[in-house]
């Protein structure tokens, strides 16, 4: 691997945060992965899993891990980012997922490697410890998601409605009667609808309403209905959301919780918003009881968002030390 030759270099800005490495890896099926490495060269090794799915790294995922002890992969998942073809959902599944960090983990000459992720990227986390277990030295969780149909269920079909009765009407006026019956269903099909007309709307909508239900205090509580039909750019998390939550994200009914025993050993730090609507504190607290070397650390005051107060100082807290003990 070698680095991007536009690139900047940390050593060339003094930026410790700036990317050692960056390519383009080619893993088949017509898709390329964007992987960088940041910090230390000789640092432990770990790797950051971004959410959605559907959304990608960002710079100020970065500093999640300390640079001077940890050497971090980053990646931009299928069809997500920079990577290519961007939007694709063609041959993108969870196991093409989980094949593709072992195809970059192969590629960097990592052994073992400290695995991180939240929501979204907590479910690709499991799925790949669950299959790879001998090459993770650690697991720290943000939000768990273990990608089940009951989990979206009780977010946007009774805590939406139980918390945001307005919002509610609001996300349910863009189905007709029948389509309320299935209100999931019917968004996952207007959303991979090719038709402009039909999923733009309904992917804003999704997208808005999704935003609203991850923070503990959201600047708004209704949907612009307004907005929904302009020309302002559409969302891509939406789009490879409904393909997955409607393929019941690749998984078989119940599997992240029923392997969850090929975590045995494992140690694993869960960071948990008390009060998040998406991934509740009941999910973590039934991960936990099936992995017994993982610690839930409950954050008062948060809900699901990276950037609820006290969320990503915890994170950052729970990595640091996963990586103290890997290091002893």
């Amino acid at each position: 691997m070698t680095p991007d030759a536009g690139g900047p270099q940390a050593g060339e800005r003094g930026d410790p945060y700036a990317p050692l490495t960056t390519q383009m890896l080619p893993v088949g099926d017509g898709h390329e992965l964007y992987v960088e490495t940041v910090g230390n060269p000789d640092g432990v090794p770990a790797v950051y899993l971004h959410g959605g799915p559907g959304s990608g790294c960002q710079p100020d995922h970065r500093k999640l891990f300390d640079p001077r002890r940890c050497r971090t992969v980053l990646f931009d998942q299928r069809g997500c980012g920079r990577s290519r073809p961007k939007g694709s959902r063609d041959a993108n599944t969870l196991p093409h997922l989980v094949a593709d960090m072992e195809a970059i983990r192969e590629t960097l000459g990592i052994e073992r490697w400290l695995v991180s992720g939240g929501s979204w990227g907590a479910t690709l986390a499991l799925a790949y410890a669950e299959t790879y277990p001998e090459r993770v030295s650690g697991i720290v969780l943000r939000a768990t998601f273990l990608g089940t149909r009951a989990e979206i269920d009780m977010a946007f079909c009774k805590a939406l409605p139980r918390l945001y009765p307005g919002l509610n009407e609001d996300f349910l006026s863009l189905l007709t009667t029948q389509e309320r019956k299935r209100p999931l269903d019917a968004y996952w099909q207007r959303i991979l609808d090719p038709d402009p007309a039909i999923h733009a709307p309904a992917a804003r909508a999704w997208h808005d309403a999704e935003r609203i239900l991850s923070e503990h205090v959201p600047k708004q509580t209704r949907l612009d209905l307004a907005s929904l039909t302009s020309s302002r750019p559409l969302p891509s998390t939406p789009f490879m959301e409904s393909h997955y939550f409607h393929n019941d994200c690749f998984m078989t009914p119940g599997q992240l919780l029923a392997n969850a025993s090929r975590l045995h050993g494992i140690p694993g730090i869960i960071v948990q918003g008390r009060y998040d609507l998406l991934c509740p504190p009941s999910t973590s607290h039934a991960l936990a009881a099936a992995w017994p070397t993982a610690e839930i650390r409950i954050i008062e005051g948060a809900g699901h968002s990276l950037y609820d107060p006290g969320i990503r100082d915890a994170v950052t807290k729970a990595t640091e030390d996963l990586v103290t003990s890997y290091s002893l």
